[in-house]
């Protein structure tokens, strides 16, 4: 039994959605940081009011906490925003960056006039209808 988890584990599937979480982690307190630290204030200094917890209203001693609300609102949003802006913006760049340095493959199949069947460049008949094609 102990060797079935063993192996489980050890598959490289387990060891990388672990290591992908404890990374999600560090990187969400991260994230979380800036937008509490730097982009709240920012927003503070603009508004004037950086909470809104305090808003509230009841309804037959039901306490509805509106501010409450519009704060993980808010939160969410910004944090939304600084993945976007600090992560996804800047990575898509990049692949595109680098999709753009590959060059395309050269070709090693070409198509027959008569048919419209793949073949390899230098054929000088087709296999499948036996037409004569013109090798590049």
């Amino acid at each position: 039994m102990l060797k079935g988890f063993k192996q489980f584990i050890m598959r490289g599937n387990a060891v990388d959605l672990a290591v992908a979480v404890v990374m999600g982690a560090a990187f969400g307190a991260v994230v979380n940081a800036l937008v509490k630290d730097l982009l709240t204030p920012l927003i503070a200094a603009i508004a004037g009011k950086p909470d809104f917890s305090a808003i509230s209203f009841e309804i037959n001693n039901s306490k509805f906490l509106i501010g409450d609300f519009l704060n993980a609102l808010v939160s969410f949003l910004l944090i939304s925003l600084a993945v976007y802006f600090f992560v996804v913006a800047p990575m898509n760049a990049l692949m595109a960056r680098l999709r753009k340095a590959e060059a395309p493959p050269d070709p090693t199949s070409k198509q027959c006039p008569e048919c419209l069947s793949t073949i390899p460049l230098a054929a000088k008949r087709c296999a499948y209808c036996t037409s004569v094609v013109v090798p590049h």
